[in-house]
């Protein structure tokens, strides 16, 4: 019998001591980058810095490689490929052109499930270079921006919706005007 109580007693004890006030892990949220626009864009664009991830063109592939959260998908001469997933419904990719170790041109493609949420990307993307490269040019589908100013280089920013029925697919592509 003394047996049962002490066995009961040491549950009970272990009980209590399991209840016990633990220390609440709550996950910080990230600061918003660009609050006024789709959460994406924090991740895609990634900083309010250079024309895009934070680089500009003419900028070396150590920086390029450092500013990237990952390892390249795929390394080739003058050339780095990425690839990310934002959530169950959009990906993209980021693609870097270099020639002689200077940063030619970036491709972006973003895919995503959500033709809604595509359209947002799209219209939030246009609304983002449109106030960093005023006056865009409109054409069948294809949104241009052309920066001739400051003591950058000039470069053209193309935006274009290619979204099919099923699928939303936006290409931005940054590149030297020569």
């Amino acid at each position: 019998m003394r047996k049962l109580i002490y066995y009961s007693l040491l549950v009970m004890a272990l009980g209590w001591l399991s209840c016990g006030d633990h220390p609440k892990t709550v996950e910080q949220k990230k600061p918003r980058i660009f609050p006024e626009y789709s959460e994406a864009l924090d991740e895609i664009i990634r900083s309010k810095e250079g024309v895009i991830r934070g680089v500009d063109l003419n900028s070396k592939a150590s920086l390029i490689t450092t500013t990237e959260t990952k390892e390249p998908s795929e390394v080739d001469h003058d050339y780095l490929y990425f690839e990310y997933t934002i959530d169950s419904v959009t990906n993209y990719s980021v693609a870097y052109n270099l020639q002689k170790d200077s940063l030619d041109e970036v491709e972006v493609q973003i895919n995503c499930s959500d033709l809604d949420l595509s359209t947002r990307l799209f219209n939030d993307l246009k609304t983002y270079y449109e106030k960093k490269l005023p006056n865009p040019t409109e054409d069948k589908g294809f949104v241009v921006y052309n920066c001739f100013e400051g003591q950058r280089k000039p470069f053209v920013v193309s935006l274009t919706d290619n979204s099919t029925p099923s699928m939303g697919i936006i290409n931005l592509v940054i590149y030297k005007d020569k």
